[in-house]
Parts: structure tokens; C-alpha cells; sequence
């Protein structure tokens, strides 16, 4: 399945190899990882794991995050999307079978709107081209901006959830509340 998604400023498209310089960059900035476990990644070894293990989940669920591509430079600015979880992911505990939202942005980028912007097109794809009944995001409660973000594209609050001693907001959107 080849993805190619447009908004206003950006381009969708499927994580590729070739993403590797761009993905280093991002996960290797500890301001990137603030909060999401402050551990960047210190080689371009983990970037490749990282962007293989994207490859693998389009072929085998389907779906996974896309890089985000600046329309007006054609740079790669990180990564958005929709990812189909499974359960194998410790941080969400007992949570399985479900697809999440989420963004990730190299520092540069930040306060731009990209995230909502990405975030409000991947909704409109995941409903009515996925045709998915529901679509949840986790942030975690100290991260303002992705509280913002998941409030603003209409997803709402559903529990607070433990992680490594850390508080983690869940939230849900459901097909039938989606304008």
C-alpha cells in the first residue's frame, strides 16, 4: 500500500529508508525525548531499526507513521500518523488492539502547527478511508503542547494511566463524534 496524504503545508507520505539522516536528527535530540521516556537514541544503527520496524508494520498491519515532508523546502520534518497497536507496547499497559495518533517533530519545526495539521488529516483518513471506529492519543500530563494538540483535533479525555512512575493522559475519539 503506497501512501501519499497532502495538507495545506505538507506531505504524507510512507517512512523510507532514505529518511535515516532525518529520523537521527529527531530521535537523537533529548529535547524531542523530554517526554517520551528521555532516552534519544545515539546512533544512526537505532534510526535504522527504527525506520525497518515502520517498514515491517505496513506490511503487516497495515498502516504506520508517516514521515512529514515541508511542502515549501522539501525537507523531512519528522513524523505523523496513525499506528496500529497491539499490545506489545509496555508504556500503555493492559491497552491492546488499538490506533493511535501521533506526531513527533524535529525541534526546529516545533510551534508551527504542523502537528495539528498532520493530526487533523490523519483523522479524516483514518475514519473515512481506514474506516475506523475509533482512534485514541497518550500524552503524558507534563507534555502541554500534545494535550493541546489532541484536545484541539476533538479527541477527549478519558483517564489518567501510570507508566514508570510517570501520569499519562488518554484520550478517544470515536467515528460518530467525528465532524
Amino acid at each position: 500500500m503506497k501512501f501519499n496524504i497532502e495538507t495545506e503545508r505538507l506531505l504524507l507520505r510512507e517512512l523510507r529508508l532514505t529518511d535515516l539522516e532525518g529520523m537521527f536528527e529527531l530521535d537523537s535530540n533529548p529535547e524531542v525525548h523530554r517526554y517520551l521516556g528521555n532516552k534519544p537514541i545515539k546512533t544512526k544503527a537505532e534510526s535504522q531499526k527504527i525506520l525497518e520496524s515502520v517498514l515491517n508494520q505496513y506490511k503487516e498491519r497495515g498502516i504506520g507513521r508517516f514521515a512529514a515532508i515541508e511542502k515549501s523546502s522539501g525537507n523531512f520534518i519528522g513524523w505523523t500518523g496513525l499506528k496500529f497497536n497491539t499490545g506489545d507496547n509496555e508504556a500503555l499497559g493492559k491497552k491492546r488492539d488499538f490506533y493511535d495518533i501521533g506526531y513527533r517533530f524535529i525541534k526546529r519545526y516545533w510551534g508551527k502547527g504542523y502537528a495539528s495539521e498532520s493530526s487533523f488529516k490523519m483523522l479524516d483518513f483514518g475514519f473515512k478511508e481506514l474506516k475506523l471506529k475509533t482512534i485514541v492519543g497518550a500524552a503524558e500530563t507534563k507534555n502541554i503542547a500534545s494535550n493541546k494538540v489532541l484536545k484541539k483535533i476533538g479527541l477527549q479525555f478519558k483517564e489518567v494511566f501510570s507508566y514508570e512512575d510517570v501520569k499519562v493522559n488518554w484520550y478517544e475519539l470515536n467515528k460518530e463524534d467525528y465532524e
